[in-house]
């Protein structure tokens, strides 16, 4: 999901690698030993681990850690035994471009999973890139990431060859929230709401463009602060706006409390948002939040046939937080970073080439499998062929599946 600072690091190539202590785990370490397994090689994570987006965070390591249990206890990829590097980023950029750093120093990091937040993701991509380290996102929707700050003009540049992500953009996820609005919800008249961040200002721009194009009347637009907790002022415009919804581009920390108030204040309308909203901890913050609604990458996991044995191991490894939104991603995201190392591992007899890391850039390019939210490949921008949403609605105190489709512009 957010400025870019550019940090030129040097690194050494790659050679042989050794075993070393790292990961954050919960109570016991992934996987199991390969017999004879003499390279180890580590998976880096980079979420918000504490903080008011640590639910997703913990949801996304924990995700990867059972990929890594699941890939050591299979012998994946014979010879080499996988480990995390978890690291929190507190959803920050400052913090998230640190934590880049330290993994490109790590010689034994051959991928990185994360981040949560598109501000954090623009922070680190050209760190990872100058290493030729491999990134995958499970969550961040920002489209220029992939495509270049002047994709919505039509002129598409992959900016960095390293990264890539198992959600699909806010291209996608903001039309397709406006169209279940105004086609499907009968809503007229929305009152736009964003949080100014990278993810939140973009998700609400690509709804807007879509929702007016439809015939869709904005009847008044807000910028709030992420921090923001009192709402009174805006409650108040919305009220008097005559809005039969309101759309905000931003997290469910402001969200459910933004959504409470105006129940409060009598604006019995819903709020909707995208993936950033769709979280139990919405709820959590807002026991008015009934019929509110959210967008969320991909199909329902729970509903996928092809998710039965990643809930249920994921039941069965005990870790003390859900997966949430992005477990399903997290984990597919990690398996393509891992069917990569297999790759380079199998072309150079069994062994890691001494420039593993770009090897697996190239790999990963490659990859295609059927995962936990359905097949697993990525196009020539290194964004997720998979362009399924679906919409949620909050019904009896849970999140609800109300619609899914694939988007077509």
């Amino acid at each position: 999901m957010r400025h870019r600072s550019l940090l030129v690091v040097s690194i050494a190539v790659i050679g042989a690698l050794t075993v070393s202590a790292c990961g954050s785990r919960d109570d016991k370490k992934g996987g199991s030993d390969n017999a004879g397994s003499g390279t180890t090689v580590v998976i880096g994570v980079d979420a918000p681990l504490t903080g008011d987006l640590s639910a997703l965070g913990l949801g996304i390591k924990n995700s990867v850690d059972l990929a890594v249990r699941n890939a050591n206890t299979a012998n994946e990829v014979p010879g080499v035994k996988f480990e995390i590097k978890a690291l929190d980023d507190t959803a920050k950029p400052a913090p998230g471009q640190q934590n880049a750093t330290q993994l490109v120093a790590d010689k034994n990091v051959l991928g990185v999973v994360g981040p949560l937040n598109s501000s954090v993701a623009q922070s680190m991509q050209q760190i990872f890139n100058d290493a030729n380290l491999v990134e995958v996102s499970p969550a961040n929707t920002g489209v220029a990431l992939s495509q270049g700050e002047k994709w919505a003009s039509g002129t598409k540049v992959r900016p960095f060859k390293t990264y890539f992500r198992t959600a699909t953009t806010d291209a996608v996820q903001g039309p397709f929230a406006a169209r279940y609005l105004y086609n499907d919800a009968k809503k007229a008249k929305v009152f736009l709401i964003d949080d100014q961040k990278t993810y939140g200002a973009g998700l609400a721009a690509t709804f807007k463009g879509e929702y007016t194009k439809l015939g869709g009347n904005i009847v008044g637009e807000e910028h709030v602060n992420p921090d923001d907790r009192d709402f009174s002022a805006i409650v108040t415009k919305v009220k008097s706006s005559g809005a039969d919804a309101v759309y905000y581009g931003g997290e469910y920390p402001a969200a459910g409390p933004l959504s409470l108030q105006l129940k409060n204040a009598g604006v019995d309308i819903p709020l909707m948002g995208g993936d950033g909203v769709q979280s139990a901890e919405f709820i959590k913050l807002n026991p008015k939040s009934q019929g509110d609604l959210a967008t969320a990458v991909g199909l329902s996991v729970e509903k996928l046939p092809s998710a039965s044995k990643f809930i249920s191991d994921y039941a069965a490894a005990g870790f003390k937080d859900p997966y949430e939104t992005y477990g399903g991603y997290s984990y597919d995201s990690a398996w393509a970073i891992i069917q990569g190392v297999k790759a380079v591992v199998a072309a150079n007899n069994g062994k890691l080439p001494g420039d593993a890391r770009s090897k697996v850039v190239d790999a990963v390019q490659k990859v295609s499998f059927d995962g936990v939210t359905g097949k697993v490949s990525f196009d020539e921008f290194g964004d997720t062929t998979n362009k399924q949403l679906t919409v949620y609605k909050v019904q009896d105190g849970k999140w609800a599946v109300e619609s899914s489709g694939t988007f077509t512009g």
